[in-house]
């Protein structure tokens, strides 16, 4: 039996790896989520295999509970929310850790017969876990608008008493290393490792939302695999390991894409819905707006269009009008493309899920290195619900609470079309100068109304 785990686990992990790989672009990610999924389900059965497995009610009930609740939930969320399930999903994995974690320190005696670097693992996994779920909770309510969406601070005593509570924590671990085998010591940290998650998520932005998805998530899988290591049970070890890694590498590479550290991130204060007040003389700047005809026209007689998509397409739900739009201008020969900003929406790859539901050629996906470069030859930039990523104020304005951030060059385009609902700031809450530049015109309404308008037009062209 011992032989035939190990080798479940090997197949199992086997399929996680490949599984990750599919995970790289539109056309294989969903061959890939099977085959994890599969992984999966091969590892839970060696688990269960395990000898002294018992409990086989306790664990049906568990399972068919987990189906009944998260089945519906992913296939009832909307595209526009999906963010918001991403990071209440990995919240409860986070929460399930330190549950675990709780329990193993109330059947081993406080960790008494278990070696120390076993309750040095379990314990590691009870805080960060306990972060990593209650900063979920928080994350999910800003997504969800049920809190605001701007930094909640407490000013000059954020830090410190972020720092009291990790303290906090550590010492009580350390006091259950040491041998003290009092529960409430164990509750303690659980506590304070959960007000530490939520201190640490309330003062952060909408704008850095997508890199704190991330981080949380990373956060997760090194619980997991902490866990895995008290526990001795070698799949949660590696798909732990698999988790964390991946999670983190995205968070870098994000933070990098918004030109932030992520020390900075987690000390918070940037972007929210309503965080600053539009600076300069907004009222005395002069806007162009156009209409669905005219757009359309501008597009017809292009020879290269760039579809720049933000967030505001996703609210609208337009991608399917979108491609649409976009099959009629490459039947009158014209080159579209798809420009993506890393952190365009509000999570990693938001952008990329949407035109793929919307069956866009991954060819046509250009991320923004690759991207920028072609903006000069470009004759319409099309930006549709984009706003920070798109803002010039990144490249000119020292001032700027997003100066620095690498956004997308739809400035060095002959003419810009911005779609949008009004002049409200993004995320970071400030005025873009894209508005305002003379070569942008704006078309005011939502995404998928004016989408649909300009196709009409395209028609009778």
């Amino acid at each position: 039996m011992t032989s035939l785990i190990g080798v479940l686990y090997i197949i199992a992990f086997a399929l996680f790896i490949y599984g990750l790989m599919g995970l790289t672009g539109p056309r294989t990610a969903v061959r890939g989520n099977w085959i994890a999924a599969v992984g999966m389900g091969i590892a839970v059965v060696a688990t269960l295999l395990t000898p002294g497995m018992s409990n086989w009610l306790l664990i049906a009930l568990g399972v068919v509970l987990g189906a009944l609740i998260g089945v519906p939930a992913a296939r009832k969320v909307k595209m526009t929310a999906m963010p918001q399930m991403v990071a209440l999903f990995n919240g409860v994995g986070g929460g399930a850790v330190a549950l675990i974690a709780w329990v193993e320190f109330r059947t081993s005696h406080g960790y008494a017969d278990e070696p120390r670097y076993l309750a040095i693992a379990s314990l590691f996994a009870a805080i960060v876990g306990s972060i990593s779920f209650w900063g979920s909770l928080i994350a999910f309510g800003k997504l969800q608008e049920i809190l605001p969406g701007r930094p909640i601070t407490l000013r000059k005593a954020q830090q410190p008493l972020n720092i009291v509570l990790l303290l906090a924590a550590v010492g009580c671990a350390i006091a259950i290393i040491s041998g003290a085998e009092i529960e409430l010591l164990m509750i303690l940290v659980l506590i304070a490792a959960a007000v530490l998650g939520l201190m640490v998520v309330l003062p952060i932005g909408g704008a850095d939302m997508p890199v704190v998805i991330s981080l949380l998530n990373a956060f997760t899988g090194l619980s997991a695999a902490a866990m895995g290591l008290a526990l001795q049970n070698t799949a949660l070890i590696v798909a732990g390991m698999i988790v964390g890694a991946s999670g983190s590498i995205l968070t870098n590479l994000m933070a990098k894409a918004m030109n932030r550290s992520i020390p900075a991130i987690v000390a918070g204060g940037f972007g929210g819905t309503t965080a600053i007040a539009a600076t300069g003389t907004k009222e005395a700047r002069p806007v162009r707006s156009t209409g669905a005809a005219d757009a359309a026209i501008q597009m017809a007689y292009a020879s290269k269009v760039v579809v720049v998509p933000g967030y505001g397409m996703a609210v609208a739900q337009a991608q399917h009008a979108v491609r649409e739009m976009a099959q009629l201008l490459e039947t009158k020969g014209i080159t579209v493309n798809y420009a993506i900003h890393p952190v365009a929406g509000r999570m990693p790859g938001h952008m990329n899920v949407l035109l793929a539901e919307a069956d866009v050629p991954y060819e046509q996906l250009k991320e923004m290195d690759e991207i920028n470069s072609e903006f000069a030859q470009t004759d319409v930039a099309l930006v549709i619900g984009a706003n920070d990523v798109t803002n010039p104020a990144a490249r000119s304005d020292p001032n700027s609470p997003i100066y620095g951030m690498p956004i997308l060059d739809v400035t060095a385009s002959r003419s810009v079309i911005v779609l949008k609902r009004s002049m409200n700031s993004g995320f970071a809450g400030i005025d873009n100068d894209l508005f305002y530049d003379p070569k942008t015109a704006m078309l005011f309404g939502d995404a998928k109304t004016s989408v649909g308008e300009i196709v009409e037009e395209l028609k009778t062209l």
